[in-house]
C-alpha cells in the first residue's frame, strides 16, 4: 500500500502497540534537533518492531512493509523524549510521599504545614520532609530546633532544605541522634541552632528509619509516573545507592521500569558495592547504566556551602565549605577513571570549579573519550571558563537554578563577581557539550521551565525584564540539544537516543503546543499529553482511541 505521511485525520495517537511489526506514525508536526543544534522539522516517523527510528518523514510518499501498524496523530506536536542530565530519581519518590514544605513564603507558613502533616500521621515515628528556602521568607532566617519544638516535641522532626546541603531537626531529633551542644561539627560541616549543614547532615541521618524495600518499589513507581508524565523518558541518576539500585533491578525484572535510568553511584564506596553486583555500563535492554560515580567538592550557595575563592559578599567570615580535597579527588576519581567508569563532581562555587578541573586534569580526564563531568558549574571564575573544553570536561547545568538562585546569588557575591555564573552561552561558544537539567527533587522535574529559562534567563514569573544577564541565553536549538542530544552524549548514549535519529530509540513525547514557535511564557507551560519510549506508549494525559492498522 502506498500512504501520504500529512492530512488533517482526527485520531490521536493511542494504545500501546504490541511488538511484531514496524510502526508508522504519521500526520504529526514533528520539531527535534539537528546535530549542529538546528530545529528540524518533520512529519512522521517509521520505527522498526524493535523500537528505534528506521526513517524520519518529510511528508514523502513510500510503500509500507506488510504488516506495518499505522497510528495517526491527529495534527498533534510531536518531539523527541527529554532527558534530564540530572536528577535524583529515589530521592524524588520518596520526596512525593514525605511532608512537602516547597514553596513556603514563612517560617510560619512551615509550622503550619509540619502542624498539619503530623496531625494527619500520628503514627509515623519520624517526621521527615523536605523543600524549605528561607530566602524565600522576609527575615531570610534559617529555621531553628525551638522554631520545631513549638510544633511537634513528642517525635523526631527532620526537615531537608531545598537544596539538599543543609536539614533542621527538632529536639526530639537531636536526642535520637546523641547530639548535644558539645558536639562538634565534622569537616566539611556546620552545626548551629539545629541547623545541620552539609557533612554534619550525617551526625542525624543515619539515625533517621531508612526506607524499607516496600517503601523504596513505592516510591520508585510514584517518582517513575511522575516524571514520565512531564515527558522525560531518560534521566541521570546522580547519587544511586546500592539499595537504589537493587529497587531498580527488582522493578525491571517485573516489567514494572520504563524510564531508561544512568546511573552515578553515591560515592566511591558506592560504587564499589555496586560493582559487586552490576558490571560498568550494564544496561538490561537498555533501561538501567551502571555509568559512574558522583563525587561533592563543596555545598550549596544557600546554606553559604559553596567554595568560592573570596568571602561570601554577605557573609564575610566565610568562602564556604571544601568538601573534596584535591588529593581525595585524585585517589577517588582515579580510581573510578581506572575501572572505566565516568567521574561526575559536584561544584557550584568558583574555588570547587578551579580545583575539580585541576583534578579532572591530574587524572586523565583530558585524555581519550573520559567524559569526566562537573555537576552544576554555577559560579565559575571568568578565567576558569576556557578550562571545560580545554581539559574536555562537561558541564552539566540546571538551568531552572539560575531563575531560583538569581537574587541571592547578587546577594551572596555582589556586583562583581557574577561573570561566570550560570553561564551557558559562554560555555557553549568554547565547543563543549551542554547537558541540561533540573536537579529534581531540589527543583521540579519538568523540563519545560528549564527549556525557557534557557532561553529567556526569565523565571515562570516573567522577570526580570528582558532576563538575567540576557547575554547568556541559549537558542531554542541549544537549550533542546541540552535536553535532548547533549544529556545523551554526557552518559555516552548518544548513539541511542537523544535524536529521533535513525537507528536511535523511538523515544518521544505528543505536547499540546509547537516549542519552537511559542514565547518562553508559553513554553514553560507546554502540557504533555502522551509519553512514548521504544515505540510504547508509557503514559498518557487522558484515554485515545485505538490505532488505525494499516
Amino acid at each position: 500500500m502506498k500512504t501520504l505521511l500529512s492530512g488533517a485525520a482526527a485520531l490521536l495517537l493511542s494504545a500501546t502497540p504490541a511488538a511484531a511489526a514496524d510502526l508508522l506514525v504519521t500526520n504529526v508536526k514533528g520539531v527535534k534537533v539537528t546535530a549542529d543544534r538546528k530545529v528540524e522539522r518533520f512529519t512522521g516517523l517509521l520505527v522498526g518492531e524493535d523500537g528505534r527510528v528506521k526513517r524520519v518523514l518529510h511528508g514523502e510518499m513510500f510503500k509500507l512493509p506488510t504488516g506495518t501498524r499505522v497510528l495517526n496523530g491527529g495534527g498533534q506536536v510531536l518531539m523527541p523524549g527529554l532527558i534530564d542530565a540530572h536528577g535524583h530519581v529515589m530521592g524524588y519518590g520518596l520526596a512525593l510521599g514525605q511532608l512537602d514544605l516547597t514553596g513556603t513564603r514563612s517560617l510560619a507558613e512551615l509550622q503550619q504545614r509540619l502542624r498539619d502533616y503530623a496531625a494527619a500521621n500520628p503514627d509515623l515515628p519520624w517526621i521527615t520532609g523536605r523543600g524549605w528556602n528561607q530566602e524565600l521568607w522576609a527575615d531570610k532566617k534559617f529555621p531553628t530546633s525551638a522554631d520545631l519544638d513549638a510544633v511537634v516535641g513528642d517525635r523526631p522532626v527532620w526537615l531537608e532544605r531545598v537544596d539538599g546541603h543543609a536539614s533542621v531537626g527538632n529536639s526530639a531529633a537531636l536526642r535520637a541522634a546523641g547530639v548535644t551542644a558539645t558536639t562538634k561539627a565534622p569537616a566539611g560541616g556546620e552545626i548551629r541552632d539545629g541547623l545541620f549543614v552539609d557533612a554534619a547532615t550525617a551526625l542525624v541521618d543515619r539515625h533517621v528509619p531508612a526506607p524499607t524495600p516496600a517503601m523504596r518499589a513505592a516510591a520508585l513507581d510514584r517518582g517513575q509516573e511522575a516524571l514520565l508524565s512531564r515527558g522525560l523518558t531518560a534521566v541521570a541518576d546522580m547519587g544511586t545507592s546500592l539499595a537504589d539500585w537493587q529497587a531498580m533491578l527488582a522493578a525491571y525484572g517485573a516489567g514494572r521500569q520504563k524510564l531508561r535510568i544512568f546511573s552515578y553511584a553515591a560515592g566511591s564506596a558506592e560504587l564499589a558495592k555496586l560493582q559487586q553486583v552490576a558490571k560498568r555500563g550494564s544496561q538490561f535492554d537498555d533501561c538501567l547504566w551502571l555509568s559512574g560515580v558522583k563525587l561533592y567538592a563543596d555545598g550549596a550557595l544557600g546554606s553559604r556551602g559553596a567554595w568560592l575563592k573570596a568571602p561570601y559578599a554577605d557573609a564575610p567570615h566565610t568562602r564556604g565549605l571544601p568538601l573534596l580535597s584535591p588529593a581525595e579527588l585524585r585517589t577517588q576519581g582515579g580510581v573510578a577513571v581506572r575501572d572505566g567508569f565516568q567521574v561526575a563532581v559536584h561544584a557550584i562555587g568558583d574555588a570547587a570549579n578551579d580545583m575539580v578541573l585541576g583534578g579532572f586534569a591530574a587524572i586523565g580526564c583530558g585524555t581519550g573519550d573520559r567524559r569526566c563531568r562537573v555537576e552544576h558549574a554555577q559560579i565559575v571564575d571568568v578565567r576558569d571558563l576556557n578550562r571545560f573544553a580545554a581539559g574536555k570536561v562537561i558541564p552539566s547545568m540546571q538551568p531552572v537554578h539560575q531563575t531560583s538562585d538569581r537574587l541571592m546569588a547578587e546577594a551572596r557575591l555582589g556586583p562583581n563577581r557574577l561573570g561566570g555564573a550560570y553561564a551557558w552561552k559562554t560555555l557553549a561558544r568554547t565547543g563543549v557539550r551542554l547537558p541540561l537539567g533540573s536537579d529534581f527533587p531540589v527543583e521540579d522535574p519538568n523540563p519545560f521551565p528549564g527549556l525557557a529559562a534557557a532561553v529567556s534567563r526569565q523565571g515562570l514569573d516573567d522577570q526580570p525584564a528582558g532576563g538575567w544577564r540576557p547575554q547568556e541565553r541559549l537558542s531554542f536549538g541549544q537549550a533542546l540539544a541540552g535536553f535532548t542530544r547533549d544529556a545523551a552524549y554526557a552518559s555516552f548514549a548518544e548513539a541511542k537516543m537523544g535524536g529521533l535519529d535513525v537507528g536511535h530509540y523511538a523515544d518521544f513525547i505528543l505536547v499540546d503546543r509547537d516549542p519552537a514557535a511559542v514565547s518562553a511564557h508559553d513554553l514553560a507551560r507546554t502540557q504533555v499529553l502522551e509519553t512514548w519510549i521504544a515505540g510504547r506508549k508509557v503514559w498518557e494525559k487522558t484515554p485515545t482511541v485505538t490505532p488505525e492498522r494499516g
